[in-house]
């Protein structure tokens, strides 16, 4: 046998030197042609290997972009694991790359976190492109502003079991809260009555939609940025983080497939409720069996999607609007003027009635803008290389718009005195002015991927809001004592605060 003569390791040593100088030439040529030679964005400066990793804020991450922001620019750049990601800190940044170059900023990163919490099911985290358009289409077919009213007597009657449980139960005003926006939904959606208390789709709902908030906060879970720690089985010391991955990803196929399984029965009865799947369902009848099934994991889909695509944003504004009625009297009192100048005390506030309402939307509005429920929103991804102020953006670049504090909703040049909750910043000579920047218009996204179901959510807040203004009066809680209890607005931390 020949032996290897002793420059072989050398020679070996050499080549794979020249391999990687090969390489390196032919990556940094290529980036120099791509970028033509602009720079990426300001940001703080990466260590190696994990780059930007001990620079994002892991707590209240909305605050601490927001101060990076006001020290690198409009967009501030991070690169985390090789992974490039762009804070947009302004209003102006936000609109002239989500909204004008929307066709450009509309896709979605890829997580591994989605599949691990289960929500791979759910079009506003689905890629940019045809699977994501057959989704939307079909809800879109369902929420728009045209269709609305159809779903106007189901939030009617879950409004009036909401102020009779409020009068009865006050000090379970969160449950109340979370069981009535699930009520109207799942009647709406699937022809479902839930019960009063301990109805299982809630218990199972509410499980799923912690596993958005806890586990879609970027840096959360190590799993996110190390995806082979899935395969870690979950009695091992330190995998604990697989338990309630595994909670959470059961609890949201569950919300997917029991009320859809209960509507579908209910039809195969012939005993339905008039409701979304059952007319989706309806229209499957003359399909052949292979496209009825895929039409039916469709429908499947984006009946859930009409519960989680507004749960965040309702909920959390609601609880925000009893908050600030506690905090600010006045509030309440010009309310209740208004309402019982256009009501009277003969009947209780109708839909019919918001656009005599002006200062009850009007906190509608500032309940949507003061206290944000996702105030970095859903990030977006960017689909080709693009440029922004001299600055080159490349293709798949996480972007995150800061709706929080300075970035929009609390924007001082448009909201001033952005931390005061004041209704008649939205009101103009007793009108609502179409010069200030309606909150929905960023609390719901932007671009090709605002919430379609947005215009449900807002009828939805409206009629709850002026019924409870018309019916209760709000003031500071009581210790035992009777002793007023003094509350520091705080939102939770998550992705949905």
């Amino acid at each position: 046998m020949a032996s290897l003569s002793p420059s072989s390791p050398t020679i070996a040593a050499c080549a794979f030197f020249t391999l990687l100088v090969v390489h390196y030439i032919r990556a940094t040529s290529n980036w120099r042609a791509r970028s033509r030679g602009r720079p990426l964005p300001p940001g703080p400066r990466p260590l190696p290997i994990v780059g930007n990793l001990f620079d994002i804020p892991k707590s209240t991450p909305w605050a601490g972009y927001r101060d990076l922001c006001t020290k690198y620019g409009d967009i501030t750049f991070f690169r985390t694991l090789g992974q490039a990601m762009v804070i947009l800190g302004t209003p102006r940044a936000v609109f002239q790359l989500l909204e004008k170059r929307s066709a450009n900023y509309s896709d979605r990163p890829q997580s591994p976190m989605f599949d691990l919490i289960g929500w791979e099911w759910d079009f506003g985290f689905m890629a940019y492109g045809q699977t994501w358009r057959k989704h939307r289409r079909l809800f879109w077919q369902h929420f728009h502003p045209g269709v609305i009213s159809k779903y106007h007597g189901i939030q009617v009657d879950v409004s009036h079991r909401f102020l009779s449980k409020l009068y009865t139960s006050p000090e379970r005003l969160e449950e109340h809260i979370r069981h009535a926006f699930a009520a109207s939904v799942l009647k709406t959606v699937y022809g479902v009555d839930v019960a009063e208390q301990g109805d299982k789709i809630i218990e199972v709902i509410d499980a799923a939609m912690e596993g958005v908030a806890k586990g879609l906060t970027p840096g959360a879970f190590l799993v996110e940025y190390f995806p082979f720690l899935r395969h870690i089985p979950e009695w091992l010391p330190g995998a604990g983080f697989q338990k309630k991955l595994r909670r959470w990803r059961d609890a949201s196929h569950e919300m997917v497939d029991i009320p859809f399984a209960q509507a579908k029965a209910a039809m195969k009865r012939c005993d339905p409720t008039p409701s979304i799947v059952g007319t989706i369902l309806g229209n499957l009848a003359h399909l052949e069996d292979s496209a009825a099934t895929e039409e039916e994991h469709l429908a499947r889909n984006v009946a859930a999607i009409s519960y989680a695509g507004g749960a965040d944003t309702t909920i959390s504004t609601f609880q925000t609007f009893f908050l600030a009625m506690s905090l600010h009297s006045e509030v309440v009192e010009k309310a209740q003027t208004e309402l019982m100048t256009v009501v009277g005390p003969k009947r209780l506030p109708d839909h019919s009635d918001r656009s005599d309402l002006p200062y009850v939307n009007a906190i509608v509005k500032e309940c949507l803008r003061w206290q944000n429920a996702v105030p970095l929103c859903i990030p977006h991804a960017v689909l080709e290389d693009d440029e922004y102020d001299g600055y080159f953006i490349p293709a798949g670049t996480v972007v995150f718009p800061n709706s929080w504090q300075v970035a929009i909703l609390h924007d001082p040049e448009m909201y001033p005195q952005p931390e005061r909750f004041f209704p008649e910043r939205f009101l103009k000579e007793g009108k609502l002015d179409p010069d200030i920047r309606d909150p929905a218009t960023v609390a719901f996204g932007f671009g090709r991927r605002i919430c379609p179901g947005r215009y449900f959510a807002e009828a939805a807040l409206f009629i709850q809001i002026a019924r409870v203004l018309h019916v209760f009066d709000i003031g500071r809680p009581l210790d035992k004592h009777g002793e007023v209890i003094y509350i520091e607005p705080k939102m939770k931390d998550g992705i949905l605060s």
